[in-house]
């Protein structure tokens, strides 16, 4: 699984090292590189903004037909399965638009994580050098973390330069170039602002404090907001109504323990994501979507209406200009009758003309 993401990681750090490039600077890029991701999956949110709408509007209705047929699961599954049906709505249309960005995120951590493989495309080989390298240096060896060694040898490249002989020339000044790209608002992103096993004793040391506060300060904002825009986020109840909460605080304690740069990747996303909420509640309101989703509903059945009526029209009067063999044999017989002078008909009168 760690390989798969990590393919993501690589393909996405294409384009953090492109933007690192125009601006020389790690934040910036992070922001741009961010931007640009929401964009291109926009789409996506406005089909899960579409099928939530939709579930949204039939949600009463499930009630009801839980409360009919809650002791029958199978009748319970059919007739809401016919719900679906009348109302044009396909259940798993959500869960697409659902994965498609879980990947993706995935990816960009891996991106940051492992800046030498994934932003810098550095050789595979070159790098298990240098973290190896890197885990034999007294003192240093004992107090980093190998999930974060690529990190550590971009923060230390200057003091360890010289050993970093696995990498050519050109390498050695893209990671040096690298190294100088991490200060933004005066926040060192390669450092860690605290120790995972005692956070509360080293959080203030530095400024960095800032980033766990602000991931757990946006993340709490747009839960709330989120919340209040999206009916269907209001109707969930219990401990999922608890993971609402508690997951803001445990990516605020993740970002206490990792480089500043993956948290500082969180709140970016955070406040993107919250404006892509807002921006979709005003466009793609659930209420305007249920109201457009009606319309073309009903138009839909006036069409079909529509279409049937001329048919039945078309086949009175296909039998009125090419009637059927048993009408006009009732036709020719009636022709062959003569009348009389009181108006009725008189076969023998016939035959006795004929005579």
């Amino acid at each position: 699984m760690t390989e798969i993401f990590n393919f993501f990681g690589n393909i996405l750090g294409y384009l953090l090292w492109f933007f690192y490039t125009l601006i020389q600077n790690y934040g910036v890029a992070i922001i741009l590189f961010t931007l640009v991701l929401k964009i291109v999956m926009f789409p996506f949110s406005i089909n899960q903004q579409k099928s939530m709408a939709a579930n949204s509007k039939m949600a009463a209705q499930q009630k009801e037909l839980q409360k009919k047929y809650g002791n029958d699961k199978v009748k319970l599954q059919e007739e809401t399965q016919k719900l679906y049906e009348k109302e044009g709505i396909n259940p798993a249309s959500g869960c697409l638009t659902t994965f498609i960005p879980f990947p993706i995120m995935i990816g960009l951590f891996y991106t940051v994580q492992n800046p030498l493989a994934n932003a810098l495309h550095l050789s595979a080989d070159g790098i298990a050098k240098a973290v190896e390298m890197l885990r034999q240096i007294p003192g240093l060896g004992a107090s980093f973390s190998a999930q974060y060694a690529q990190i550590e040898i971009v923060k230390h490249f200057a003091q360890l330069k010289p050993q970093l002989t696995m990498f050519s020339a050109a390498e050695l000044t893209k990671i040096e170039s690298f190294s100088h790209g991490f200060q933004f608002m005066g926040l060192n992103l390669l450092d860690t602002p605290s120790d995972g096993a005692n956070i509360f004793g080293t959080l203030f040391r530095s400024n960095l404090w800032v980033i766990p506060v602000l991931c757990l300060a946006t993340s709490l904002v747009t839960q709330y907001f989120m919340m209040k825009m999206q009916p269907g986020m209001q109707q969930q109840q219990g401990c999922m109504k608890g993971m609402l909460y508690l997951m803001p605080l445990f990516s605020a304690w993740l970002a206490c323990t990792m480089p500043a740069a993956v948290g500082f990747y969180w709140i970016i996303s955070t406040i993107f994501g919250f404006l892509q909420t807002i921006i979709l509640n005003i466009w793609y309101s659930p209420a305007d979507l249920n109201a457009k989703a009606e319309a073309q509903r009903v138009a839909l059945l006036e069409e079909n209406e529509s279409k049937r009526k001329p048919v039945a029209g078309a086949f009175y009067r296909n039998q009125e200009i090419n009637p059927q063999p048993q009408q006009r044999a009732t036709a020719k017989s009636g022709a062959s009758k003569t009348k009389t002078k009181g108006g009725k008909t008189n076969s023998d009168d016939y035959l006795g003309m004929k005579k």
